[in-house]
């Protein structure tokens, strides 16, 4: 995925309110809008490098967004509204191994009157429930991990999966990794327990989970290659 017009550089003031960033560029500090609900942890501390998006649309109050921020010399994109684009892209282009026989695709798929799942997948065999989950945190060596804080929303997904799957469809979960310096992945129980006990449940009921970390230039953001989960 391209980002055009391209982004503009600039460090890390500070993040609060939870979607509101600072970010200084030259002499001057913008107000970037942050679309990352989670905790970001690691990814926070100010002068960190950073990237973000301009759009002209008069209705925003915010003309900036918050894309990419530098850690350690590794770009990481916490854009969570992308991560779905990322892996359609991916997708149309066949880079998803699980999934290069699909002969329709259909974006936040109603599952039910409470839940929408990311993508209803058709192939000639079944119809597949696929739901993607944005990964930005990475705390030792090589493993990134999920989720960064408690996540009742991620719980209920999880739920939901084993429900479809239990109702004759193929349940999917997709992590997307947007980072590059990791080729391991696990779950992180010590941030949320209760999402941990309901992975592994949901595994136990037939849930296929696969994780792919991604490329990141501050010009394009795109699925690279499928890693290990531990």
């Amino acid at each position: 995925m391209k980002f055009n017009p391209a982004l503009l550089s600039g460090k890390l003031k500070k993040r609060y309110k939870r979607f509101f960033t600072d970010i200084v560029i030259g002499n001057k500090t913008y107000v970037a809008h942050c679309p990352n609900s989670g905790s970001m942890m690691g990814l926070l501390q100010e002068k960190n490098g950073c990237w973000i998006s301009k759009v002209n649309d008069p209705k925003r109050k915010l003309k900036y967004t918050l894309q990419i921020i530098e850690v350690n010399k590794n770009l990481v994109g916490v854009n969570t509204h992308l991560t779905n684009k990322i892996f359609l892209e991916a997708l149309e282009k066949n880079k998803i191994t699980q999934f290069r026989d699909i002969s329709e695709i259909k974006p936040e798929f109603k599952f039910n009157e409470n839940t929408r799942f990311d993508f209803m997948l058709i192939n000639k065999k079944q119809k597949c429930m696929v739901e993607i989950k944005n990964v930005t945190l990475k705390r030792n060596n090589n493993i990134a991990e999920f989720p960064d804080a408690v996540t009742s929303r991620g719980k209920k997904h999880l739920r939901e999966l084993i429900n479809a799957q239990k109702q004759g469809y193929k349940s999917y979960l997709f992590f997307i990794v947007q980072r590059e310096d990791c080729d391991l992945f696990k779950i992180a129980e010590d941030l949320d327990k209760e999402y941990f006990t309901e992975f592994n449940r949901a595994i136990k009921n037939g849930l296929n989970v696969h994780v792919y970390k991604c490329k990141i230039t501050p010009s394009e953001i795109k699925v690279d290659k499928e890693i290990e989960l531990t």
